[in-house]
């Protein structure tokens, strides 16, 4: 497999012939074994919709730097809300992202047993129709990654619904992020530096924009820039952790382009699919061998595991 594959998952989630579907389930499986990535098309989310999204996203990142910091919540870990420029710093590096972003978390009851690890959302009230399209990619994007992992279920010798009762109440993050313009040519940092996500599986609507990079195997830097229909999914800490490292947790960066690109502003909208904040994260026994023991001696909740994570990036 010499480059990261795009897959149509409608010949896993349409009525088809089985062998179809069984043939999708192998080759995701080994795309993520291979390179912890995924294109995925045919994922029936409208382009209105992600435009809709995008358009109340960067009116949003266009308002004053005090409004937006009206909406920034220190000691918060940036869990809702903004997260101005200059905060996130990649796990070991030197020099901090060249972003700022905004987080969406899951609309949950305010007398959920979960609602100490998942605040209400906060919405700017300056935008328009910032909620209603914001929290509408966020319920599209959790739908589609509830499908990928009921595909990865299979792989793994799984039940299709083994993740559903496990991510129903997710502590699950839509963040919308904005690259400004690099201005200087001489600057250290990055817009995102070389890292691993933290959660079960990352879905990000704006791969189509230049920068992302992946580190294969041989730890070659391989660009991945995604058509415009394709959302780019890929393996976190967290799956790979339950998963032993069966499924592995590719490096990935966003490096800043040459020349005259480098003037203009990305943006790009990952979701991060978490399990309930009461997971158990657990090396999963099947994927346990003679050649792959354990490699983890004691489980961990998923919010225990966030916690740790996010001190890290210096966002706790």
């Amino acid at each position: 497999m010499n480059a990261i594959p795009t897959l149509d998952i409608r010949r896993f989630t349409q009525p088809a012939s089985a062998p179809d579907r069984d043939a999708f389930v192998e080759e995701l499986g080994a795309a993520y074994r291979e390179w912890g990535f995924a294109g995925i098309r045919g994922h029936g989310i409208e382009d209105g919709r992600i435009q809709a999204s995008y358009d109340v996203f960067k009116a949003f990142f266009a308002l004053p730097e005090a409004t937006k910091l009206k909406y920034h919540v220190p000691g918060s870990g940036g869990a809702r809300g903004y997260t101005p420029f200059g905060v996130e710093t990649a796990k070991g590096a030197k020099h901090h992202d060249l972003k700022e972003f905004w987080h969406i978390g899951r609309e949950i009851p305010r007398d959920s047993r979960y609602a100490d690890a998942m605040p209400p959302n906060l919405w700017p009230e300056e935008v328009a129709g910032f909620r209603e399209h914001g929290y509408g990619l966020y319920q599209a994007l959790d739908a589609l990654g509830s499908q990928v992992l009921s595909a990865l279920a299979l792989h793994m010798g799984l039940a299709a619904d083994y993740f559903a009762d496990k991510t129903d109440s997710g502590n699950s993050i839509l963040r919308p992020i904005h690259y400004p313009p690099i201005t200087s040519d001489d600057i250290p940092n990055v817009r995102a530096g070389a890292h691993e996500d933290i959660n079960l599986i990352t879905l990000l609507v704006g791969a189509s924009a230049e920068g992302l990079e992946v580190r294969s195997r041989k730890g070659e830097w391989v660009p991945f820039t995604a058509d415009a229909d394709t959302i780019v999914v890929n393996i976190g800490d967290m799956l790979q952790r339950l998963t032993n490292h069966v499924y592995p947790s590719t490096t990935h960066r966003v490096v800043n382009p040459p020349g005259g690109k480098a003037r203009q502003p990305r943006y790009s909208t990952p979701f991060f699919l978490h399990p309930n904040p009461d997971f158990v994260i657990d090396v999963l026994p099947s994927t346990v061998t003679a050649e792959n023991p354990s490699r983890y001696a004691e489980p961990i909740t998923a919010q225990g595991y966030l916690e740790e994570r996010l001190r890290e990036i210096k966002l706790r």
